[in-house]
């Protein structure tokens, strides 16, 4: 068993959790210690900060002292900034996780002539019914789509794996939301040397 001195803690949202996993396999980093809140916090993201706080905090009181985390700025209002700026850790570079998966200074570049865009990525794709449509109540409330989603004229589906069954339910998103469809194929993106830095951490 690893020492709480030769860990890193990954403290990550939920929706990375599979491609974090994925990413210290292939890359051999058993040092990294992940542990992650709700994904669905995504639609709550006031929630988000007083956890990360929560979590660093037990992670300090088992004598982890080296700490990433595993979040984009996510909705969070400078929350997550201001917690690594007084924690000393540093967090995933971006916006958000179609930025460090897309690669952020590429995304930055890209996305203002994307503005009609609605992004999904394996997560997403995979729960679209749980992230998207129940929390809208489009299933209940059908009517509800073109005022939600009258804006939009495509979904881009940013891909971390080149899963066919993916695909699939991506397209059939766009399809119920009466969008166009996109495929993009990312890969994990930033997400990879970042975790591979945090690990770094600890050698």
């Amino acid at each position: 068993m690893k020492s709480a001195e030769s860990k890193v803690r990954v403290i990550a949202c939920g929706a990375l959790a599979r491609e974090i996993l994925a990413i210290c396999e292939a890359n051999k980093l058993a040092h990294v210690d992940l542990t992650c809140l709700p994904a669905i916090w995504h639609v709550y993201p006031d929630r988000i900060a007083p956890a990360l706080r929560e979590k660093i905090a037990e992670a300090r009181a088992e004598g982890i002292e080296r700490i990433f985390i595993g979040y984009a700025e996510c909705g969070t209002r400078g929350e997550i900034d201001r917690i690594c700026a007084e924690e000393g850790i540093e967090r995933i570079a971006g916006p958000h996780c179609y930025a460090f998966y897309t690669g952020v200074d590429k995304f930055l570049t890209e996305c203002g002539d994307e503005i009609t865009a609605f992004y999904l990525t394996d997560l997403i794709a995979r729960q679209f019914e749980a992230f998207v449509i129940e929390p809208l109540k489009l299933d209940k409330h059908p009517e509800l789509i073109p005022m939600v989603f009258g804006n939009y004229e495509k979904i881009v589906y940013l891909a971390q794996t080149e899963d066919k069954d993916l695909q699939a339910k991506a397209k059939w998103a766009a399809d119920y939301l009466g969008l166009a469809y996109e495929y993009r194929f990312t890969g994990y993106g930033d997400l990879t040397p970042a975790l591979e830095s945090a690990a770094d951490l600890a050698t």
